[in-house]
């Protein structure tokens, strides 16, 4: 009782304020937003080239990336793809941070994160040799226990649990600021059923959402959110669509979607304020994401 009326009376002396008194206005004009927003931003990347190219050099932190496909079409590769290379150094263009992986759908595998982080060892010692620096240094400096070290793993087995959690990421990522991507796979997995009221679901997603870009803004870091798919029939054809719908679907800033075109695979960019529609292929390999065989080039680090 004494908390609600201490509430009430807050509220009471915010609304006999002057707006100007309790409104914190943040003015810039568009040019300073504009080079804020070019100096500050930073990209992760995918180890595909061509993907990276039609992504402006990669995965953008300071935005929320939902990532959608069908099985087995390599999401969860992906994923700790980029949990991976968050670490790249900084001298290889990278940002050197540490990645969270929240696994609500079990999928994440520690064997396979082990082969993706021994060869970004050796893409990394590739690279030393490369500007010719000291190899054997380097190979001292990282090993692939100390990359999947450096990803914080959660397993979420309740959509109270993920509320929970991402309500506690702001507190994690305060007492460990080096953290520079959020992975959740997958974000729908728990809200697809077992929801009566959808109108509580609705807000509880929104709510979940808000959060998340604020979040990704705040500490100017990456929100990939890996998502399932399902076909919905539209202007006469079936045509691929994400999970949870479509007040879902603008939530997030950028929008990638999986899929297959014969025997290969693509990703096509179906969402983004500032890249263009455009399609990739990828290969995923015993090494990680790659560039696709049809489209063999040299892979790079930045």
């Amino acid at each position: 009782m004494d908390r609600s009326n201490a509430i009430l009376q807050r509220e009471q002396q915010q609304q006999s304020l002057n707006p100007k008194d309790w409104i914190a206005v943040d003015q810039q004009n568009a040019w300073d937003l504009l080079h804020e927003e070019r100096s500050l931003m930073t990209r992760i990347s995918t180890s595909c080239v061509d993907l990276d190219d039609i992504l402006g050099g990669g995965i953008s932190c300071k935005q929320v990336t939902e990532i959608g496909g069908v099985p087995g079409i390599g999401k969860t590769q992906l994923g700790i793809q980029l949990a991976v290379n968050v670490q790249m150094p900084s001298y290889c263009g990278g940002l050197g941070g540490k990645a969270i992986y929240i696994d609500t759908e079990g999928s994440f595998m520690g064997e396979r994160a082990q082969e993706i982080a021994e060869a970004y060892v050796e893409d990394i010692s590739e690279y030393n040799r490369f500007l010719h620096k000291d190899l054997q240094a380097c190979q001292g400096e990282i090993q692939g226990k100390d990359v999947l070290q450096n990803i914080y793993f959660f397993r979420i087995c309740s959509y109270t649990e993920q509320i929970a959690l991402i309500n506690y990421l702001e507190e994690f990522i305060s007492d460990h600021k080096d953290v520079k991507i959020v992975i959740i796979d997958s974000v729908a997995f728990h809200f697809r059923q077992g929801f009566e009221d959808m109108a509580l679901r609705t807000r509880i997603l929104g709510e979940m959402a808000l959060k998340l870009v604020k979040l990704a803004k705040m500490c100017n870091l990456a929100v990939v959110l890996l998502n399932q798919v399902t076909t919905r029939y539209m202007e006469g054809s079936f045509q691929l669509s994400f999970s949870l719908g479509d007040n879902w679907s603008r939530c997030c800033t950028n929008r990638i979607i999986l899929y297959w075109n014969g025997n290969e695979r693509y990703a096509y960019i179906d969402k983004s304020p500032y890249l263009r529609s455009a399609a990739a292929p990828y290969s995923v390999t015993s090494r990680g994401i790659r560039n696709s065989a049809s489209h063999c080039k040299r892979s790079k680090l930045v």
